[in-house]
């Protein structure tokens, strides 16, 4: 990563401060959750998110009131982060020339976007702006989908918007749209810094979970029990419907706490099932495991 404005945090930096998560990373520091688990977290709900991020003493990581490019569409990746303040031209004047000493082309919103991979989701912190604050249109929402694969998170408004929503799988959710770029009111602080997008806190390698209602960005080190969370969840409501479905048990047998006659008839269903269910086999075993 190109180190060119002051809030920039090093390798060392970013480590400690993602220090929960154990696994993989980038060259750069960040942490690298695994495809599978972002390939999972697609069919995680906002809510089975959000209640294991409560549980965890995460209070602050959803935030919602967004207007999204692709609605029915879920956006899910590794966030990249930036910051952006209010332009101020003796702060600009250094970052400028310090960027392009490094390496840096263009203009500051190209900087980050040139640093994405595939399944990053780039995360800006436009502090909320809804008029000349867009960073982004059409030719740069095609340059991050071409790296990513996925879709960004505008803390500020877009522009170029029908060029936008040509990106069928593009998922780009922001404050709204405005036709004036951003270039002039704005100076870009930092990339891969924390970021506050509305009332939650972003960290680089954050993975986030944007459905139309709503965005979850979840600490990498909880991403895995977020999924394996929800799996177990939709593994109780498959044999829950079954049920229903077979007229074994009432509605308010199954909608209220289960007996123990219910569990030990789960535990059976679920290793009868185990191969034409669609959740990864090893969750199922898991969850055997700490049912019996």
């Amino acid at each position: 990563m190109k180190k060119f404005a002051p809030l920039n945090l090093s390798k060392n930096e970013l480590i400690k401060f993602t220090s929960g998560w154990k696994g993989e990373r980038f060259d750069d520091g960040r942490p690298k959750v695994p495809d599978d688990i972002l390939d999972r977290m697609k069919k995680v709900t906002l809510t089975e998110a959000w209640v294991v991020l409560r549980d965890e003493g995460y209070h602050h990581q959803y935030e919602s009131n967004w207007i999204s490019t692709q609605p029915d569409k879920v956006l899910v990746g590794r966030a990249v982060t930036a910051v952006y303040m209010p332009r101020r031209d003796d702060l600009r004047s250094i970052i400028f020339n310090q960027a392009h000493n490094s390496g840096c082309v263009g203009d500051q919103p190209s900087w980050p976007i040139d640093i994405l991979v595939k399944n990053d989701v780039y995360v800006a912190d436009v502090f909320g702006k809804k008029t000349e604050g867009a960073m982004i249109g059409d030719n740069l929402s095609t340059s991050i989908y071409s790296k990513t694969g996925t879709g960004v998170v505008h803390n500020g408004p877009l522009r170029d918007l029908e060029g936008i929503k040509e990106l069928d799988e593009f998922v780009a959710f922001s404050r709204g749209y405005h036709p004036a770029s951003g270039t002039h009111t704005t100076i870009l602080l930092g990339i891969n810094t924390p970021v506050r997008i509305g009332g939650a806190t972003v960290m680089p390698g954050d993975v986030v979970l944007g459905k139309s209602h709503g965005i979850v960005f979840i600490p990498p080190h909880l991403a895995k029990k977020v999924v394996v969370n929800s799996e177990r969840v939709r593994l109780r409501d498959m044999f829950g419907k079954h049920c229903l479905k077979e007229g074994k048990y009432k509605p308010g047998e199954i909608d209220g706490p289960w007996t123990e006659q219910i569990e030990n008839n789960f535990f059976k269903w679920l290793k009868e099932n185990m191969s034409e269910l669609n959740v990864p086999k090893d969750t199922i075993i898991d969850y055997l495991h700490t049912l019996n």
